[in-house]
């Protein structure tokens, strides 16, 4: 049955307006390299809102603030040691590019079982072993085969193929569009805060990855509190992939109500 051009044009509009009402700008947040019996790490899973928490697997600390930061509403990453190309020791439960493939498993369940409450992956380091389309199917099928678990690929270099293997191997994912505190200056922290604002709001969404230092934090104890009166929400990483995946439905959907449709129809 044929729409009509009044009927096309009231459905275009109110496509319209749910793509409008479904871009309020979001943000994620993630504090990578948690697990330390530091009280920086414990004042990051006290923080409001939903920051979500990256901890390094077998370390002294993780699992305690890991189940602390999961009472707090947190959502919890694994941050999975990974090769670079400058050869920095990885620390406990890295992965690296000599391992067989069942060492590569071994030492991520390991790492799994040492952090409470994961949800997600993402790469600590890695600009090696995240250029190796190989290992990171290795990656993707075992978090497959662990449940529903996503990944975000912290970017740590352009060659990375981790996202797009993500993809092809149907893991829900993402990746870093801005590091809060790669230069730990608080003028530059809160520059970079206000590019992660500035880019949401022109984009939809972004997601910034910071680390547990005094300035970084005290930029977030800063600015959290003033996201409703900037016009920005802050959701954890799981809810910024599904906003993602919902306004690309949208997208598509608004996309297949064309002039053209309106040109051929009936009325």
């Amino acid at each position: 049955m044929a729409v009509g051009i009044k009927g096309l044009l009231l459905i275009l509009c109110l496509n319209s307006s749910s793509v409008l009402a479904a871009e309020q700008p979001v943000i994620g947040i993630i504090i990578d390299d948690l697990g330390s019996d530091n009280s920086r790490h414990e004042k990051v899973v006290r923080l409001p809102g939903a920051i979500s928490c990256s901890f390094l697997p077998l370390s002294r600390a993780s699992y305690r603030l890991a189940k602390l930061a999961h009472s707090y509403n947190k959502e919890i990453l694994l941050h999975l040691p990974m090769e670079s190309v400058s050869n920095h020791p990885m620390g406990p439960g890295g992965l690296s590019l000599d391992m067989t493939q069942q060492e590569f498993v071994w030492a991520l369940q390991k790492g799994l079982a040492s952090v409470p409450h994961v949800t997600g992956i993402n790469n600590h380091m890695g600009s090696l072993l995240t250029q190796h389309p190989g290992h990171m199917v290795w990656l993707m099928k075992e978090m497959k085969r662990n449940g529903k678990l996503y990944f975000v690929d912290s970017r740590t270099t352009h060659a990375s193929v981790a996202m797009a293997v993500a993809i092809e191997q149907g893991v829900p994912s993402l990746q870093r569009n801005i590091f809060l505190d790669h230069d730990a200056d608080l003028k530059s922290i809160r520059k970079q805060f206000a590019k992660t604002i500035t880019m949401a709001k022109k984009n939809g969404t972004a997601l910034a990855i910071g680390h547990p230092y005094a300035n970084t934090i005290k930029v977030l104890e800063e600015m959290l509190p003033k996201l409703d009166e900037l016009g920005v929400r802050l959701v954890n990483v799981s809810e910024l992939i599904n906003i993602r995946r919902e306004r690309q439905k949208v997208w598509q959907a608004s996309l297949s109500q064309s002039p053209k449709a309106a040109k051929n129809s009936k009325p």
